[in-house]
């Protein structure tokens, strides 16, 4: 009886110890989990900025062109503002007169479609 109950005592310790082999391997699992997840998110993380830095460097080059172009845009704009400025103030006299004079000459004509019954 005592030679059983001896193995059952091993056995019983043999299952303790593989429970605690298992125990302590799930929580090696876990660490080594939480250790890649943490690394994926590093490297994601560093992938991110990096795609970032690429983009800022294109807009700033696509956008110190366009920054150039709005800058000739309204050289061009502000020049054709003065042209017409100083077209209105050459024209305006000459303009004003020519309206004028349309406007007080009048000249009463019968229009040709008036007819004079009797």
């Amino acid at each position: 009886m005592t030679s059983q109950s001896q193995g059952i005592q091993q056995l019983l310790q043999a299952e303790k110890r593989a429970k605690d082999k298992l125990e302590e391997a799930k929580k090696r699992k876990g660490k080594r989990l939480k250790q890649a997840k943490e690394e994926a998110i590093a490297e994601i993380d560093h992938y991110r900025l990096q795609r970032e830095k690429e983009f800022r460097s294109k807009q700033t080059n696509e956008m110190g062109s366009q920054g150039n172009l709005s800058a000739k845009i309204e050289d061009q704009t502000i020049e054709t503002i003065q042209n017409l400025t100083s077209s209105y103030h050459k024209n305006m006299e000459s303009m004003m007169k020519k309206l004028l004079n349309t406007i007080c000459d009048i000249s009463p004509e019968v229009h040709p479609n008036f007819r004079h019954t009797v």
